[in-house]
């Protein structure tokens, strides 16, 4: 697998992921609209014109997603148990139809998990830019992690 284990992370080590997505109406109102959020803000253009962005924003659940799903093949792709939670979430900047987004990474902390033997627990800080290099997203989320096999 392309994930590290969790011997493999260094505190301060940071990850540019090479992916890039380019979001747009469609992936804007489905995602608004299978997730139940009726928020005109995302899926009504006239609304939208009369608001002080003068369109649609980007559902920024959305805009999470794909920010963690971008680092999961240079980090944790097979190599992760789950997600223990996330912190510290933030929005900075809209994020509208047509942008172009990019992920980047950087290994916070780690530590053996104290009641898991083989695993331990590392914090991820991710961000998110447009095509401009504007912070649009970021986050910092604690992942536990397979160490290692035993030969």
């Amino acid at each position: 697998m392309a994930g590290l284990y969790f011997e493999e992370f260094e505190v301060g080590r940071e990850f540019h992921h090479e992916f890039s997505r380019t979001v747009t109406e469609m992936d804007n109102t489905l995602f608004s609209l299978l997730t139940m959020n009726p928020q005109p803000l995302h899926i009504d253009a006239h609304f939208a014109e009369n608001t002080e962005f003068g369109q649609r924003l980007f559902n920024s659940l959305y805009t999470l997603g794909i920010m963690i799903g971008m680092s999961v093949y240079d980090t944790t792709l097979g190599t992760t148990i789950g997600n223990l939670g996330m912190t510290d979430v933030k929005f900075p900047k809209p994020v509208f139809h047509g942008d172009t987004l990019r992920a980047h990474t950087k290994i916070i902390s780690k530590r053996e998990s104290k009641s898991r033997p083989n695993q331990g627990i590392v914090e991820f800080e991710h961000t998110m830019t447009n095509q401009r290099g504007e912070v649009v997203a970021s986050c910092r989320r604690t992942g536990l992690m397979h160490c290692k096999p035993k030969a």
